[in-house]
């Protein structure tokens, strides 16, 4: 049973790895939302794993679980707005541009 576990924590990491490369990596402010978003779907994989895995976490892992894919709703949504707003007064949706709205 373990060794399934394990599985299911192996690909949650490598998940969490490309997610986290990606946001790093890019410059884009949607492709830097889409990376948070993979890194968040991992994290619900590793949850939801361990709910079905150990019997006592069960219930609590589903509701962790709906919760966190509320708080990525709720991000991707207040993100995305943000992103449109600076795209309409700077014409680019690199993130280097954003600092200069300081001056």
């Amino acid at each position: 049973m373990s060794q399934s576990l394990d599985a299911y924590l192996v690909v949650s990491g490598i998940l969490f790895a490309i997610g986290t490369f990606g946001f790093l990596a890019r410059r884009n402010a949607i492709s830097m939302l889409m990376s948070i978003e993979l890194m968040l779907n991992a994290v619900n994989l590793t949850i939801i794993s361990f709910g079905a895995f150990i019997p006592a976490l069960n219930g609590t892992a589903s509701v962790i679980a709906l919760m966190v894919m509320a708080v990525a709703a709720a991000e991707a949504t207040v993100g995305l707005a943000i992103v449109m707003a600076i795209y309409r007064n700077r014409r680019t949706p690199l993130v280097d541009e954003y600092d200069a709205m300081r001056q």
